[in-house]
Protein backbone atom coordinates (compact mmCIF):
# COMPACT_ATOMS: atom_id res chain seq x y z
CA UNK A 1 0.00 0.00 0.00
CA UNK A 2 1.04 3.56 -1.07
CA UNK A 3 1.80 6.54 1.30
CA UNK A 4 -0.77 8.36 -1.16
CA UNK A 5 -3.57 5.62 -0.31
CA UNK A 6 -3.36 5.84 2.85
CA UNK A 7 -3.68 9.31 2.83
CA UNK A 8 -6.72 9.64 0.45
CA UNK A 9 -7.70 6.94 3.32
CA UNK A 10 -7.23 9.66 5.45
CA UNK A 11 -9.18 12.00 3.53
CA UNK A 12 -12.41 9.75 3.09
CA UNK A 13 -12.69 9.22 6.46
CA UNK A 14 -11.76 12.47 8.31
CA UNK A 15 -12.25 14.98 5.35
CA UNK A 16 -9.35 17.22 3.81
CA UNK A 17 -6.61 18.45 6.63
CA UNK A 18 -3.15 19.03 6.72
CA UNK A 19 -1.42 16.14 7.84
CA UNK A 20 1.89 14.55 8.29
CA UNK A 21 3.07 11.02 7.41
CA UNK A 22 5.68 8.70 9.43
CA UNK A 23 7.26 5.35 9.70
CA UNK A 24 8.08 2.89 12.59
CA UNK A 25 10.27 -0.24 11.40
CA UNK A 26 9.60 -3.68 12.92
CA UNK A 27 12.70 -5.54 14.04
CA UNK A 28 14.55 -8.95 13.55
CA UNK A 29 17.41 -10.12 16.01
CA UNK A 30 20.10 -11.15 14.13
CA UNK A 31 21.55 -12.65 16.88
CA UNK A 32 21.56 -13.29 20.46
CA UNK A 33 18.41 -15.20 21.29
CA UNK A 34 16.85 -15.54 25.06
CA UNK A 35 19.97 -13.53 26.47
CA UNK A 36 18.17 -10.53 27.76
CA UNK A 37 16.52 -11.82 30.95
CA UNK A 38 19.97 -13.75 31.77
CA UNK A 39 21.79 -10.13 31.87
CA UNK A 40 23.25 -10.73 28.17
CA UNK A 41 23.30 -8.77 25.17
CA UNK A 42 20.94 -8.58 21.97
CA UNK A 43 21.66 -7.78 18.53
CA UNK A 44 18.74 -6.88 16.73
CA UNK A 45 17.80 -4.29 14.20
CA UNK A 46 15.27 -2.40 12.46
CA UNK A 47 13.79 -3.23 9.15
CA UNK A 48 12.01 -2.56 5.90
CA UNK A 49 9.17 -3.56 6.95
CA UNK A 50 7.06 -1.97 9.51
CA UNK A 51 3.88 0.32 10.05
CA UNK A 52 2.94 3.71 8.11
CA UNK A 53 0.95 7.13 9.56
CA UNK A 54 -0.76 9.76 8.39
CA UNK A 55 -2.04 12.21 11.20
CA UNK A 56 -3.56 15.45 11.90
CA UNK A 57 -4.23 17.84 15.49
CA UNK A 58 -7.68 18.20 16.29
CA UNK A 59 -8.88 20.78 18.10
CA UNK A 60 -10.82 18.90 20.81
CA UNK A 61 -10.34 16.23 22.86
CA UNK A 62 -11.44 13.37 20.62
CA UNK A 63 -8.14 10.64 19.66
CA UNK A 64 -9.68 8.54 16.72
CA UNK A 65 -7.55 5.93 15.16
CA UNK A 66 -8.53 3.69 12.38
CA UNK A 67 -6.13 0.62 10.86
CA UNK A 68 -6.03 -0.53 7.17
CA UNK A 69 -5.25 -3.65 9.25
CA UNK A 70 -8.22 -4.66 10.71
CA UNK A 71 -10.65 -2.40 8.97
CA UNK A 72 -14.03 -4.19 10.11
CA UNK A 73 -13.15 -3.02 13.64
CA UNK A 74 -13.44 0.53 11.22
CA UNK A 75 -12.60 4.02 13.72
CA UNK A 76 -12.01 3.56 17.21
CA UNK A 77 -12.65 6.67 19.54
CA UNK A 78 -11.83 7.51 22.71
CA UNK A 79 -11.53 10.78 25.15
CA UNK A 80 -8.39 12.82 25.77
CA UNK A 81 -9.55 12.50 29.64
CA UNK A 82 -10.09 8.54 29.28
CA UNK A 83 -6.93 7.10 28.87
CA UNK A 84 -8.22 3.37 30.66
CA UNK A 85 -7.34 0.22 28.91
CA UNK A 86 -10.22 -1.13 27.00
CA UNK A 87 -10.22 -5.09 24.97
CA UNK A 88 -12.60 -3.85 22.52
CA UNK A 89 -10.41 -1.47 21.45
CA UNK A 90 -7.95 -4.03 20.43
CA UNK A 91 -4.97 -2.63 18.73
CA UNK A 92 -5.72 0.72 19.85
CA UNK A 93 -4.54 0.06 23.24
CA UNK A 94 -1.25 0.09 21.96
CA UNK A 95 -1.54 4.12 21.06
CA UNK A 96 -3.61 4.60 23.66
CA UNK A 97 -0.80 3.04 26.06
CA UNK A 98 1.48 5.37 24.67
CA UNK A 99 -0.84 8.94 24.46
CA UNK A 100 -1.47 7.98 28.57
CA UNK A 101 2.01 7.32 29.85
CA UNK A 102 3.35 10.62 27.84
CA UNK A 103 0.79 12.47 29.46
CA UNK A 104 1.37 11.08 32.93
CA UNK A 105 5.34 12.20 32.29
CA UNK A 106 3.60 15.49 32.19
CA UNK A 107 3.78 16.32 28.58
CA UNK A 108 1.80 18.74 26.97
CA UNK A 109 -0.79 16.98 24.94
CA UNK A 110 -3.71 19.84 25.33
CA UNK A 111 -5.79 18.24 22.08
CA UNK A 112 -6.90 15.00 20.85
CA UNK A 113 -5.57 13.22 16.74
CA UNK A 114 -7.03 11.77 13.92
CA UNK A 115 -4.97 8.90 12.39
CA UNK A 116 -4.47 6.37 9.82
CA UNK A 117 -2.10 3.55 10.13
CA UNK A 118 -0.83 0.32 8.05
CA UNK A 119 1.54 -1.88 8.64
CA UNK A 120 3.16 -4.85 6.33
CA UNK A 121 4.53 -6.59 9.47
CA UNK A 122 2.91 -10.00 9.33
CA UNK A 123 0.89 -10.30 12.12
CA UNK A 124 1.81 -12.94 15.02
CA UNK A 125 4.75 -13.56 12.97
CA UNK A 126 7.16 -12.43 15.75
CA UNK A 127 8.65 -9.15 14.02
CA UNK A 128 7.53 -6.51 16.58
CA UNK A 129 4.31 -4.76 15.13
CA UNK A 130 3.56 -3.75 19.06
CA UNK A 131 6.27 -1.83 19.26
CA UNK A 132 6.43 -0.54 15.93
CA UNK A 133 3.04 1.18 16.64
CA UNK A 134 4.05 2.18 20.05
CA UNK A 135 6.83 4.09 18.64
CA UNK A 136 4.91 5.03 15.85
CA UNK A 137 2.53 6.93 17.88
CA UNK A 138 5.64 8.18 19.89
CA UNK A 139 7.24 9.63 16.95
CA UNK A 140 3.34 11.08 15.80
CA UNK A 141 2.80 12.70 19.15
CA UNK A 142 6.48 14.34 19.42
CA UNK A 143 6.18 15.99 16.32
CA UNK A 144 2.24 16.90 16.28
CA UNK A 145 2.48 18.59 19.79
CA UNK A 146 6.46 19.52 19.57
CA UNK A 147 7.81 17.60 22.89
CA UNK A 148 10.81 17.76 24.12
CA UNK A 149 10.87 13.74 24.38
CA UNK A 150 14.28 11.86 24.70
CA UNK A 151 14.01 9.16 22.04
CA UNK A 152 15.21 6.67 25.27
CA UNK A 153 12.13 8.05 27.60
CA UNK A 154 9.91 7.19 24.35
CA UNK A 155 11.48 3.28 24.14
CA UNK A 156 11.06 3.15 27.54
CA UNK A 157 7.30 4.37 27.64
CA UNK A 158 7.08 1.77 24.88
CA UNK A 159 7.84 -1.20 26.81
CA UNK A 160 5.93 -0.04 29.85
CA UNK A 161 3.09 0.12 27.86
CA UNK A 162 3.57 -3.74 27.03
CA UNK A 163 4.48 -4.54 30.69
CA UNK A 164 2.11 -2.21 32.41
CA UNK A 165 -0.93 -1.22 30.36
CA UNK A 166 -1.07 -4.48 27.83
CA UNK A 167 0.16 -7.30 30.31
CA UNK A 168 2.83 -8.42 28.71
CA UNK A 169 6.33 -9.55 30.32
CA UNK A 170 8.70 -8.22 27.23
CA UNK A 171 12.16 -6.80 27.39
CA UNK A 172 13.35 -4.00 26.16
CA UNK A 173 14.87 -4.74 22.74
CA UNK A 174 11.95 -4.47 20.79
CA UNK A 175 11.29 -0.78 21.06
CA UNK A 176 14.99 -0.17 21.42
CA UNK A 177 15.43 -1.53 17.80
CA UNK A 178 12.51 -0.01 16.74
CA UNK A 179 13.21 3.84 18.34
CA UNK A 180 17.27 3.32 17.73
CA UNK A 181 17.58 1.85 14.66
CA UNK A 182 19.95 2.89 11.76
CA UNK A 183 20.06 2.06 8.08
CA UNK A 184 22.62 -0.98 7.77
CA UNK A 185 24.07 -1.13 11.48
CA UNK A 186 23.09 -3.40 14.26
CA UNK A 187 22.96 -2.83 17.41
CA UNK A 188 24.99 -4.33 20.16
CA UNK A 189 22.94 -3.68 23.35
CA UNK A 190 23.57 -4.52 26.91
CA UNK A 191 19.86 -5.16 28.37
CA UNK A 192 21.48 -4.95 32.10
CA UNK A 193 22.87 -0.80 31.56
CA UNK A 194 21.44 -0.31 28.26
CA UNK A 195 24.94 0.51 26.90
CA UNK A 196 24.58 0.20 23.18
CA UNK A 197 26.83 0.53 20.06
CA UNK A 198 25.93 0.18 16.66
CA UNK A 199 27.74 -2.05 14.57
CA UNK A 200 27.81 -1.39 10.59
CA UNK A 201 26.60 -4.40 8.89
CA UNK A 202 28.22 -4.32 4.80
CA UNK A 203 26.06 -6.86 2.88
CA UNK A 204 26.69 -5.94 -0.51
CA UNK A 205 26.16 -9.06 -2.23
CA UNK A 206 23.69 -10.46 -0.51
CA UNK A 207 20.22 -9.74 1.31
CA UNK A 208 18.63 -11.02 4.60
CA UNK A 209 15.55 -13.31 3.36
CA UNK A 210 12.90 -13.62 6.58
CA UNK A 211 11.31 -16.72 6.78
CA UNK A 212 7.77 -17.07 8.08
CA UNK A 213 6.91 -20.69 9.51
CA UNK A 214 3.01 -19.27 9.47
CA UNK A 215 2.96 -20.77 13.10
CA UNK A 216 1.26 -18.77 15.37
CA UNK A 217 3.60 -18.84 18.70
CA UNK A 218 0.88 -20.06 20.75
CA UNK A 219 3.64 -22.23 22.96
CA UNK A 220 5.69 -19.43 23.74
CA UNK A 221 4.75 -17.90 26.68
CA UNK A 222 3.90 -21.16 28.97
CA UNK A 223 7.37 -22.15 27.68
CA UNK A 224 8.98 -18.80 27.83
CA UNK A 225 8.51 -18.89 31.84
CA UNK A 226 9.31 -22.13 31.91
CA UNK A 227 13.15 -21.47 30.40
CA UNK A 228 12.92 -17.90 32.33
CA UNK A 229 12.64 -20.41 35.77
CA UNK A 230 14.99 -22.84 34.89
CA UNK A 231 17.62 -20.49 33.99
CA UNK A 232 16.88 -18.96 37.27
CA UNK A 233 17.59 -22.09 39.17
CA UNK A 234 20.83 -22.46 37.03
CA UNK A 235 22.18 -19.44 37.94
CA UNK A 236 21.19 -19.86 41.74
CA UNK A 237 23.22 -22.83 41.78
CA UNK A 238 26.12 -21.23 40.30
CA UNK A 239 25.72 -18.81 42.55
CA UNK A 240 26.97 -21.27 45.50
CA UNK A 241 30.40 -20.98 43.75
CA UNK A 242 30.88 -17.72 42.15
CA UNK A 243 30.26 -14.09 43.13
CA UNK A 244 28.01 -13.11 39.84
CA UNK A 245 24.54 -11.55 39.45
CA UNK A 246 23.32 -12.80 35.93
CA UNK A 247 24.49 -15.67 33.34
CA UNK A 248 25.70 -13.39 31.15
CA UNK A 249 28.74 -12.50 33.43
CA UNK A 250 30.02 -15.65 31.98
CA UNK A 251 32.48 -16.56 29.38
CA UNK A 252 32.60 -20.45 28.25
CA UNK A 253 35.71 -21.26 30.55
CA UNK A 254 34.45 -20.01 33.65
CA UNK A 255 30.80 -22.00 33.01
CA UNK A 256 32.47 -25.48 31.64
CA UNK A 257 34.92 -25.52 34.97
CA UNK A 258 31.96 -24.45 36.86
CA UNK A 259 28.89 -26.28 36.13
CA UNK A 260 29.47 -29.42 37.92
CA UNK A 261 27.52 -27.64 40.73
CA UNK A 262 24.56 -27.00 38.82
CA UNK A 263 22.02 -29.99 39.93
CA UNK A 264 20.04 -31.28 36.53
CA UNK A 265 21.46 -31.92 32.96
CA UNK A 266 18.41 -29.68 31.70
CA UNK A 267 19.82 -26.85 33.45
CA UNK A 268 22.91 -27.49 32.34
CA UNK A 269 22.21 -27.03 28.96
CA UNK A 270 19.94 -24.32 29.31
CA UNK A 271 22.35 -22.03 31.31
CA UNK A 272 24.92 -23.05 28.91
CA UNK A 273 22.66 -21.66 25.83
CA UNK A 274 22.42 -18.56 28.19
CA UNK A 275 26.09 -18.61 28.31
CA UNK A 276 27.63 -19.03 25.05
CA UNK A 277 24.81 -17.38 23.06
CA UNK A 278 26.04 -14.24 25.14
CA UNK A 279 29.45 -14.75 23.90
CA UNK A 280 28.41 -15.15 19.98
CA UNK A 281 26.96 -11.54 20.24
CA UNK A 282 30.44 -9.95 20.83
CA UNK A 283 31.68 -12.13 18.66
CA UNK A 284 29.33 -11.40 15.54
CA UNK A 285 30.16 -7.99 16.56
CA UNK A 286 33.89 -8.42 16.00
CA UNK A 287 32.92 -10.13 12.75
CA UNK A 288 30.98 -7.62 11.26
CA UNK A 289 33.14 -4.66 12.16
CA UNK A 290 35.98 -7.02 10.41
CA UNK A 291 33.68 -7.58 7.31
CA UNK A 292 34.13 -10.87 8.19
CA UNK A 293 30.77 -12.40 6.99
CA UNK A 294 30.92 -16.15 6.39
CA UNK A 295 32.13 -16.34 10.95
CA UNK A 296 28.69 -13.80 11.10
CA UNK A 297 27.04 -16.90 9.47
CA UNK A 298 28.47 -19.77 10.79
CA UNK A 299 27.42 -17.97 14.27
CA UNK A 300 24.37 -17.85 13.16
CA UNK A 301 24.36 -21.51 12.46
CA UNK A 302 25.44 -22.53 15.91
CA UNK A 303 22.95 -20.18 17.38
CA UNK A 304 20.24 -21.95 16.09
CA UNK A 305 21.65 -25.47 17.10
CA UNK A 306 22.05 -23.62 20.47
CA UNK A 307 18.15 -22.96 20.80
CA UNK A 308 17.46 -26.23 19.06
CA UNK A 309 19.56 -28.63 21.52
CA UNK A 310 20.27 -26.79 24.41
CA UNK A 311 17.72 -24.37 24.93
CA UNK A 312 14.83 -26.25 23.18
CA UNK A 313 12.53 -23.27 21.92
CA UNK A 314 12.65 -24.19 18.09
CA UNK A 315 10.18 -26.85 17.05
CA UNK A 316 9.64 -28.83 13.78
CA UNK A 317 8.82 -25.78 11.95
CA UNK A 318 11.70 -23.20 12.42
CA UNK A 319 13.80 -26.06 12.23
CA UNK A 320 12.93 -27.46 9.00
CA UNK A 321 13.21 -23.82 7.66
CA UNK A 322 16.95 -23.37 8.57
CA UNK A 323 18.21 -26.72 7.90
CA UNK A 324 16.75 -26.97 4.72
CA UNK A 325 18.02 -22.94 4.23
CA UNK A 326 21.64 -24.53 5.05
CA UNK A 327 21.91 -26.41 2.23
CA UNK A 328 20.98 -24.14 -0.73
CA UNK A 329 23.42 -22.45 -2.16
CA UNK A 330 24.70 -19.11 -1.75
CA UNK A 331 23.80 -19.03 1.94
CA UNK A 332 25.56 -17.56 4.64
CA UNK A 333 23.84 -18.53 7.74
CA UNK A 334 21.00 -19.08 8.82
CA UNK A 335 18.60 -19.48 12.50
CA UNK A 336 15.35 -19.13 14.29
CA UNK A 337 14.86 -15.08 15.60
CA UNK A 338 12.41 -14.18 18.60
CA UNK A 339 11.51 -15.91 21.10
CA UNK A 340 11.00 -19.50 18.97
CA UNK A 341 7.89 -22.06 19.18
CA UNK A 342 6.75 -21.11 15.50
CA UNK A 343 7.15 -17.12 14.21
CA UNK A 344 10.60 -16.59 11.83
CA UNK A 345 13.78 -17.18 10.90
CA UNK A 346 16.20 -15.22 8.95
CA UNK A 347 19.20 -15.98 6.51
CA UNK A 348 21.90 -14.25 4.72
CA UNK A 349 21.45 -15.08 1.10
CA UNK A 350 23.54 -14.07 -2.50
CA UNK A 351 21.21 -11.65 -4.27
CA UNK A 352 21.62 -13.76 -7.23
CA UNK A 353 20.54 -16.96 -5.64
CA UNK A 354 17.69 -15.27 -3.83
CA UNK A 355 14.78 -16.36 -5.96
CA UNK A 356 15.64 -20.22 -6.26
CA UNK A 357 16.41 -20.45 -2.47
CA UNK A 358 12.68 -19.09 -1.92
CA UNK A 359 11.44 -21.55 -4.69
CA UNK A 360 13.32 -24.58 -2.64
CA UNK A 361 13.23 -23.33 0.64
CA UNK A 362 9.20 -23.03 0.10
CA UNK A 363 8.79 -26.45 -1.49
CA UNK A 364 10.52 -28.80 1.06
CA UNK A 365 8.97 -26.70 4.09
CA UNK A 366 5.49 -27.58 2.49
CA UNK A 367 5.83 -31.04 1.38
CA UNK A 368 7.17 -31.52 5.45
CA UNK A 369 4.98 -29.40 7.38
CA UNK A 370 1.60 -29.68 4.83
CA UNK A 371 1.45 -25.83 4.13
CA UNK A 372 3.51 -23.36 2.76
CA UNK A 373 5.97 -20.66 4.47
CA UNK A 374 5.88 -16.67 3.67
CA UNK A 375 9.10 -15.19 2.60
CA UNK A 376 10.48 -11.51 2.46
CA UNK A 377 13.38 -9.88 1.90
CA UNK A 378 14.01 -7.53 4.46
CA UNK A 379 17.28 -4.17 4.31
CA UNK A 380 18.11 -3.20 7.65
CA UNK A 381 16.83 0.32 8.04
CA UNK A 382 16.29 3.55 10.47
CA UNK A 383 14.22 3.13 13.49
CA UNK A 384 11.07 5.50 14.48
CA UNK A 385 10.51 9.01 12.35
CA UNK A 386 8.83 11.96 10.05
CA UNK A 387 8.54 10.99 6.36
Amino acid sequence: MQLNTLKEKFEQLYGEKEVQSFFAPGRINLIGEHTDYNGGNVFPCAITLGTYGIASKRKDGTVKLYSENFPETGIISFDLNDLEYKKEHNWANYPKGVLKFLKEAGHDISTGLEMVIYGNIPNGAGLSSSASIELLMGVVLEELFQLTVDRLDLIQIGKKVENEFIGVNSGIMDQFAVGMGEKNKAILLDTNTLDYEMVPVELTEHVIVIMNSKKRRELADSKYNERRSECEQALSELQSVLDIQSLGELDEMTFESNKQVISNEVLVRRAKHAVYENQRTLKATKALKSGDLATFGTLMNDSHLSTQNDYEVTGIELDTLVHSAWKQPGVVGARMTGAGFGGCAIAIVQKDNTDIFIKDVGSEYESKIGYGAEFYIAEISDGAKIL
